[in-house]
């Protein structure tokens, strides 16, 4: 059976979900990390894997529920993160990220089934990245190297997996959560979710204050009406790519 795996940075404040800031203050998006990180475990928990594991980038909190081991992310950018996740894992594996808590344990289970007739499975996410990936047998070769955190990543990927021999799965695709707006489209499909709870306090909170900087980055619908530019180097929070 294979090992599920979630690969993940610890929420803190101005280390998480920095993309969200503004219109959300670091203590927020952090709230919102915590949120998404937590729905992501329970789904993990929820599924037919019989290991589940959190490669952790930080230090376990209390949202860490009992039933999932903890291994520490080795490595600098994120294709050595994941290279050194499943190396550490040393068994067949399908890794996702803290970026989609709409993912439901039916969907992980699919990832998993198609992985065992196959030697790789990738899942696309809207943005060009992917929030899941899966490999029969550990390789190096398969991550080192790859652009991560691009509107290419995803076909960067698959084209390294085809040149390896593999032969790849694709999952179906999801929206992950990068900037406001994504949180908004992935809490309407997922409306009993932590994160979509955290998120309406996080909203309430700010159409109470009326903080001018919500009121700039939103329209009336409260969907942002501006991209907000990563800062450079950012690779998200060491999960979807």
């Amino acid at each position: 059976m294979t090992t599920l795996v979630v690969l993940a940075k610890a929420p803190v404040a101005g280390r998480s979900k920095t993309r969200l800031t503004p219109p959300c203050t670091p203590r927020e998006a952090a709230d919102l990390a915590e949120a998404a990180l937590a729905d992501t475990l329970d789904a993990v928990l929820g599924c037919s894997a019989r290991r589940h594991v959190l490669v952790l980038d930080g230090e376990p909190g209390p949202w860490l529920p009992p039933g999932i081991e903890v291994l520490r992310q080795r490595g600098d950018g994120l294709d050595e993160r994941l290279a050194s996740a499943f190396a550490d894992i040393a068994e067949p594996a399908l890794v996702v990220g803290m970026d989609t808590p709409q993912v439901t344990p039916a969907l992980l289970d699919d990832g998993l089934a198609a992985l065992d007739g196959t030697d790789a499975v990738l899942g696309p996410a809207e943005d060009g990245g992917y929030w899941a990936v899966g490999l029969r047998h550990v390789d190096d070769r398969v991550f080192l190297g790859i652009p991560m955190s691009r509107a290419d990543t995803f076909e960067h990927q698959w084209r390294r997996l085809a040149a390896l021999g593999r032969r790849p799965v694709r999952l179906p695709t999801l929206r992950d959560v990068d900037r406001f707006d994504d949180a908004v489209a992935v809490a309407a499909l997922a409306p009993g979710s932590r994160f979509a709870t955290q998120l309406s306090v996080v909203r309430d909170r700010h159409d109470r204050a009326t903080h001018p900087g919500w009121c700039a980055a939103t329209n009336d619908s409260g969907v942002s009406d501006t991209a907000h530019t990563p800062p450079v180097g950012h690779e998200g929070d060491h999960g979807t790519c």
